[in-house]
């Protein structure tokens, strides 16, 4: 029986890509390229700083990505103009469904588990049309370690209080869904993107192309 649903926030939750519109009233004609390699270069980084064992909060990876994207795009990032794109990830939209599905499930322990940092995180929910339903935001700062590691897995398993097998964990990255599911997670993966399986091992229980089709576990 599940007992717990754990949304990772970025891309799952939030579109990510929502700060092309604050991108492009900077830099007209340059947002889409800048949000594209900014998000990419985000996800790149952590992941090589979990490899090297340097880790940096989500936080000061994201504001590395957004410089390395606007040097890529060639254009001047001034430290208002840095600020300002930052702050607009503390307001990313929520995909369109979000909010009922949310609503539908409040009976249920709902939980947001993300590797941003809190003071991102925390702030995101926090402004959002979800906080309401939301029981309990965790972030794999908390012990430095990023997910897909086993080790932020778990962290989050001891702080929701139930059994592998009682979570649902839900992500649209691949690589997330895989790792929750090497864990022990139950999972299904928001293929928003409609992107084809991964050609490894392991595959997540349910894959759904929004939220929407989660409602399944609790009927």
């Amino acid at each position: 029986m599940i007992k717990a649903l754990v949304f990772d926030a970025y891309g799952t939750l939030f579109d990510v890509y929502s700060v092309r519109k604050a991108c492009n009233d900077l830099f007209p004609d340059k947002g889409d390229a800048i949000s594209q390699t900014w998000r990419s270069k985000q996800l790149e980084y952590f992941f090589l700083r979990q490899l090297f064992e340097r880790y940096k909060p989500f936080d000061e990876i994201t504001r590395d990505s957004l410089r390395y994207a606007c040097k890529e795009n060639g254009v001047t990032l001034s430290k208002e103009d840095e600020s300002r794109l930052m702050e607009a990830y503390l307001e990313l939209a929520l995909f369109e469904e979000v909010e009922e599905v949310l609503k539908d499930l409040s009976e249920k322990q709902l939980v947001v588990f993300s590797n941003g940092s809190e003071n991102m995180i925390a702030p995101l929910v926090d402004q959002s049309r979800i906080q309401p339903y939301i029981d309990s935001v965790i972030s794999a700062d908390e012990i430095k370690q990023y997910k897909p590691t086993p080790a932020a897995y778990n962290h989050a398993l001891e702080r929701l209080g139930v059994s592998r097998e009682e979570v649902l964990f839900m992500s649209s990255n691949p690589w997330d869904i895989l790792g929750a599911k090497s864990f022990g997670f139950r999972t299904a993966w928001i293929n928003r993107n409609e992107l084809p399986e991964e050609e490894l091992d392991i595959q997540p229980d349910s894959i759904y192309s929004d939220l929407s089709g989660i409602k399944e576990w609790t009927e």
